[in-house]
């Protein structure tokens, strides 16, 4: 039997499109972009092509996209080269209590260096508090990082509003866009963002590529030292297969987003009410059920534990996973759960179901079967 796959948070299936793509540079075209002759030359314009893909998706200049190895790499290059470079203007950086591990130990390492950096808290169904995010504001303040969507419950936050907070005080604004792009529409003209991060694995492109969109005027230091890549912000010999991967990623998203996000959101809303019908008073939904991700739903059940729920599925076929992937050695509650206060008889089993195009209303049912059978 085939795994029915339900974890596209954690990693999606490349799609056929985007390695066909990519052949060519894994095998003759192999040349390095910083090369003179031809088969150089030839990875150099097939690099700007995938930059144009990706700026087309989130409406900027393709001269404002860095590549980059991965999500973790721009959130890393976006707080640490910021704070790094704006050092004499201030600092001091905020962020939230449920951003993406990427962020909050940079954050923690900026502490370490004498930064300063302010948590900002969530409700319950996982939003920010924009009024504490208002007041946590000081001269000193350089920057904030708050990401679009949560890698765990879904969440989206409402950037537009946090952007404009950002500007009245004349602050940068970056955002987690991992999980949002590709799920949610992300214009960063009209969002105002001044710094984005995605990757390519998350939009069924492959792994390993990331990229980080600055907006011009916007100062950032090198934080990987060598040659002078990227337009010496990014040292490195080009990933040129995965830079065109995540580039046909992109077009294709772009093409695609809208019968995308409709056809998740309907796995999403039939899984969750069949979960109302069938095990009634077994369930918690976990962050808000409008403001989310179309794909995903984070559902608590009580009285089990996750991790036997993970293992019980995965003999039956079925992948899911209790949180964030890059958590899924942990033994702790998550942090995630932990900020938007869930009682704790949902806490020891929250499964992480998140939706992708290859998946049917079929696997669903057998999903819901397979679960009321542990009760």
């Amino acid at each position: 039997m085939n795994n029915i796959y339900f974890d596209n948070a954690a990693t999606t299936p490349i799609k056929t499109e985007v390695l066909n793509e990519m052949m060519p540079y894994l095998t003759r075209n192999y040349g390095n972009a910083s090369s003179l002759y031809s088969i150089g030359r030839q990875s150099k314009r097939a690099i700007e092509n995938a930059r144009k893909q990706v700026a087309e998706l989130i409406n900027c200049n393709p001269h404002e996209i860095y590549f980059t190895g991965g999500g973790s790499e721009s959130d890393n290059m976006a707080l640490k080269g910021f704070a790094y470079a704006n050092r004499e203007k201030g600092n001091h950086i905020i962020t939230s209590k449920i951003e993406h591990h990427a962020v909050l130990e940079s954050c923690e390492r900026l502490e370490k260096q004498g930064f300063e950096v302010s948590y900002i808290n969530v409700n319950n169904e996982g939003i920010i508090d924009l009024q504490e995010l208002e007041n946590s504001i000081r001269p000193s303040t350089i920057l904030i990082s708050v990401m679009s969507a949560n890698n765990e419950i879904g969440t989206i936050q409402p950037v537009e509003e946090i952007s404009e907070i950002a500007q009245k005080y004349n602050i940068a604004f970056h955002t987690d866009a991992v999980q949002a792009i590709g799920n949610t529409p992300i214009d960063v003209q009209k969002m105002r963002i001044d710094m984005l991060s995605m990757s390519g694995h998350k939009i069924n492109g492959p792994k390993g590529i990331g990229a980080l969109y600055i907006k011009k005027g916007i100062e950032i230091e090198k934080i990987i030292d060598g040659g002078h890549q990227e337009k010496n912000i990014r040292a490195g010999t080009e990933n040129v297969a995965g830079i065109v991967g995540i580039g046909k990623a992109c077009e294709i998203s772009n093409k695609n987003i809208g019968n995308h996000i409709k056809y998740l959101k309907k796995l999403r809303d039939y899984y969750i009410k069949r979960l109302q019908i069938e095990l009634p008073n077994k369930i918690r939904i976990n962050g808000d059920i409008q403001n989310r991700l179309p794909g995903n739903a984070n559902i608590s059940f009580k009285d089990l534990d996750s991790s036997e729920v993970i293992f019980k599925l995965d003999e039956k076929g079925i992948c899911v996973s209790s949180g964030s992937a890059c958590s899924s050695g942990s033994t702790e509650h998550s942090y995630v759960l932990t900020a938007i206060k869930t009682p704790q008889e949902y806490l020891n089993c929250a499964i992480r179901t998140t939706f992708g195009e290859n998946n049917t209303f079929e696997e669903i049912d057998y999903l819901i079967k397979t679960m009321k059978s542990f009760y």
